[in-house]
Order: structure tokens, then sequence, then C-alpha cells
């Protein structure tokens, strides 16, 4: 573990190097192969899976509880879950129906759990997500992803720099974005375009760090 507590850097596995691994379904896939969502208040049971606690600064009540298809690697269509703001619910919905349509791949999409904050930095997620009550990388304050009010979109695709710092940490491969790959987030692509239509920043075109999973409605 490197000393600020995450990772070694290493080679991308090559079964990682082009990413397509198939999807476990925890939701029922949608009939018909057809977009279709919920958007419900967070039940007892989610948030009691979910990072979310009294000292969260986002109430339960201010979080909604969403459920959305998309298309997986392995060319099948899902459905994901997702805590988001109340505020955003909506648009959140629209953006993933504008991604779902352009049949861009995402390969998974569940509710974080509290083991993941403090499980070794194995490196090679790819949860799609949103709700995390954590501080900002290398921050002590609350990052957007604890009001509900980003979304990490294929983390391991779309990997966050700074410095020599990659994270995932097994995800160098990807840093070749010439090398366009499925579920790679790229400037003016589908995906910057469904966020940016609601308002959304994309951390793809910060300087340092460069954040190429998330999409903010606050900039940060």
């Amino acid at each position: 573990m490197r000393r600020d507590g995450f990772g070694q850097i290493l080679p991308t596995p090559p079964v990682l190097a082009d990413r397509s691994l198939p999807t476990a379904d925890l939701l029922p896939p949608p009939a018909g192969n057809r977009f279709a969502s919920t958007v419900n208040a967070a039940p007892a049971g989610v948030l009691a899976r979910s990072t979310w606690q009294a000292g969260c600064p986002v109430k339960a009540g201010e979080l909604r509880y969403l459920t959305l298809s998309f298309w997986g690697f392995d060319g099948r269509a899902h459905t994901g879950e997702m805590l988001v703001n109340a505020s955003v619910a909506s648009a959140v919905v629209t953006v993933f129906g504008r991604l779902f349509a352009a049949k861009f791949p995402i390969e998974e999409m569940r509710v974080t759990a509290p083991a993941e904050l403090t499980a070794p930095p194995t490196g090679d997620g790819n949860n799609t997500n949103a709700f995390v009550c954590r501080p900002a990388r290398g921050r002590t304050n609350w990052s957007a992803h604890a009001y509900g009010l980003a979304i990490d979109v294929n983390p391991f695709c779309n990997p966050y720099t700074k410095g020599d710092l990659v994270l995932p940490e097994l995800a160098s491969a990807y840093l070749d974005r010439g090398n366009r790959r499925p579920g790679m987030i790229t400037r003016g692509d589908a995906t910057v375009a469904a966020f940016s239509a609601i308002g959304w920043t994309w951390g793809g075109t910060w300087t340092t760090p460069v954040d190429r999973m998330h999409f903010s409605a606050n900039g940060r």
C-alpha cells in the first residue's frame, strides 16, 4: 500500500485491458429490453445496506432510490439501482434513459456498501454509483457523492488520475484515451452530452485531478 493509503499502481491484467465482463443480475431485467425506471423514497432496507448514517450531510428523507435499465458489456439489458438526492432524481432518470437509447455499456450499477469504504484497495472495481457518504478524495470536506449530487460511471474504464496516482489502481491501461473501448467516456460523446443537458459537469475536463468517471451537479 502507498503512503497515501491507496494500492500500488500495477500493470492492468490482460483480461481487464479491454474490459467486457458480464453483468450479474441483482434485480429483474427490463421487460422487452425497453428502458424502465422507478423513483421512490429510500427504503429502510436499502439505507441499512448503504453508506448512509445519521452523521451524513444529507438526511435520509432527502434521498431517492432509483432503479434504472442499462445495457451491460454482455449486450444484455439489466436493471441497476442508485441512491441520489431528491432534487436531481428526475434529471438522473433522463440521463440514463438517453444512455440506454445510445446503448452505452455499463458493467454494474448498485448501491455502495459500508464495507467498501474500508476494504483493502484491490483496484479492479467498475460499479456505476451515486451516493457514497465519504469525504472528497484526499480532503476532509464532504464529497458531492455524500449529498447524492454526483455519479461515477464505469470507474475502471474512466480512471481518476492525480500525479502518479491512478484510481482504480489496476486501470492504467485505460489512460490511453485514444484507444477507444466500450464503456469509455470521451469529450463530446453521448455520455458527456446527456449529463451536460441537465447542467452537470464532467471531471474529465479538470486539470488536476482528472476525474474521468465523475459527473456532478455542483461542479465538485
